[in-house]
């Protein structure tokens, strides 16, 4: 069965709306619910036929989405973590926000602190005292998510610790990895446990079971089979570990990694980018075990329906009738209509219309 879901996002709405994603929008959540609601709201009315919704992209799912729900800390993974080792929180308003770059670059890794330590930071505290304050608001009755978690689902998300990596100490870290192997295995387990220690603090602090944790390994695409087995892999399998079943992404191409991914212990799903042979995957891993995909983004911005149409019918062909979800996430750039006339492809070739009820696809 082949499913669709989308997402919209902050730069689609800011051309729409007179919204704006400034530094209040991120840490004051009374601000942060009103606008998420205004932008739903907006959504519903005007892309009705795509059953979409507006959240961060690959992260919430419209299934476990509320009204009532308050995003507190809703800052992408790895920024959060970047903002606790001292990075400048770079709003933009009318698009995603950023961090100041490199902010591990001149640090000793052997003087990293202790993971649980940053539990003290004053912004994960302010954080805490944010979901405790709604919580203990009865009137209000609206339900926190805490930071790591994008709906009720239970479904963590984390950065994975090589795609940090590079983010925190700059595209060296690739290099880095082949010449100075010891030192970016110790940064690499030091990011995996800050992650676990943070999402195992923020599920007992906003009372949410993790039911399974998203890793967006978002430049694993980028190493070959054999460093991705010696980084990669022990490092997510810590994760699969704690807490008991991953969801792995990696953007873009990934056929060369379609028969490492099943060293991953845990591993639950695959969520790959839309050149990857989903052929491959079936062989490796079998018709049952879910994937998603996203559509290529030149198919979804072009002016005519004919590219994504022809990639949908490869990656249908492809799935052989296996568990796949085609997920996207509506940037400004994005012809509504290519993605109008993907959802009826799919419509076409599932009755009755399962539309919406998996997944959207993250560059995180």
């Amino acid at each position: 069965m082949i499913r669709i879901a989308g997402s919209v996002s902050k730069g689609w709405l800011a051309r729409q709306l007179d919204v704006v994603f400034d530094r209040d929008y991120y840490f004051d959540p009374a601000r942060r619910h009103a606008i998420d609601v205004r932008c739903n709201e907006h959504v519903r009315r005007t892309l009705v036929d795509l059953n979409v919704f507006y959240t961060e992209a690959n992260l919430g799912r419209i299934e476990y989405h509320g009204a009532d729900q308050v995003l507190v800390g809703g800052i992408q993974p790895n920024m959060l973590v970047g903002m606790l080792m001292g990075a400048t929180f770079v709003p933009t308003d009318h698009a995603d926000a950023d961090i100041s770059p490199r902010c591990m670059a001149e640090l000793d890794v052997a003087r990293l602190p202790d993971p649980d330590s940053l539990l003290a930071h004053p912004l994960v505290r302010q954080f805490d005292e944010q979901v405790a304050a709604i919580r203990a608001d009865a009137n209000r009755r609206l339900r926190p998510v805490p930071p790591l978690f994008w709906d009720t689902s239970g479904r963590a998300a984390v950065h994975g610790a090589m795609t940090s990596g590079l983010k925190f100490f700059g595209d060296d870290f690739l290099m880095q990895m082949l010449t100075d192997a010891d030192r970016c295995r110790v940064v690499i387990e030091w990011l995996t446990d800050v992650s676990a220690s943070l999402v195992a603090h923020f599920s007992r602090i906003g009372d949410v079971p993790v039911t399974r944790i998203h890793v967006g390994e978002c430049a694993s695409c980028m190493i070959d089979a054999a460093n991705f087995a010696r980084f990669v892999v022990p490092a997510t399998s810590r994760l699969g570990r704690r807490f008991g079943t991953v969801r792995f992404h990696s953007c873009g191409r990934n056929d060369h990694l379609v028969e490492v991914f099943p060293s991953i212990e845990g591993l639950a799903e695959l969520d790959v980018g839309g050149e990857t042979s989903v052929a491959r995957i079936r062989q490796v891993l079998g018709r049952d075990f879910p994937i998603g995909i996203c559509p290529l983004v030149d198919h979804m911005a072009s002016g005519s329906a004919e590219g994504i149409l022809e990639w949908y019918r490869r990656v249908r062909d492809e799935n052989d009738g296996g568990d796949l979800t085609i997920g996207y996430h509506l940037e400004a750039e994005y012809n509504v209509e290519n993605l109008r006339v993907l959802h009826r492809a799919v419509h076409r070739d599932d009755e009755p219309p399962c539309l919406n009820h998996g997944q959207p696809t993250f560059g995180t």
